[in-house]
């Protein structure tokens, strides 16, 4: 297995406010789910990606996945290709929209 995703986003922003959904999101989401050991994190990372492309989802969510998907090995050019394949099928704005923040990540 390699490293242990480990998330305390919701309980940072959410934990007073909504503790049911910050345990639901750090525990369950990224503590169980991202740490099921069927599908490699890089493929986690480039579904998550595509579903929050296909969602219209652009804002720093987004961002966060398409850096978490670069730091699983997510190359430049297969984000390229991932954006430019799923673009087809959710839409030509929404590929716009993604490729604005691909550019920014993976230029850093």
């Amino acid at each position: 297995m390699s490293e242990k995703i480990v998330q305390t986003a919701g309980r940072d922003q959410l934990g007073e406010f909504a503790p049911m959904f910050a345990h639901l999101n750090d525990d369950v989401l990224f503590g169980e789910v991202w740490n099921e050991e069927a599908i490699d994190v890089k493929t986690k990372c480039i579904i998550t990606v595509v579903s929050l492309m296909a969602s219209g989802i652009t804002d720093s969510s987004l961002t966060y996945h398409l850096q978490n998907a670069k730091a699983h090995g997510v190359t430049k050019d297969e984000i390229v290709a991932i954006i430019t394949h799923a673009t087809m099928y959710v839409g030509w704005p929404k590929g716009w929209a993604v490729f604005r923040l691909a550019k920014e990540v993976w230029n850093d």
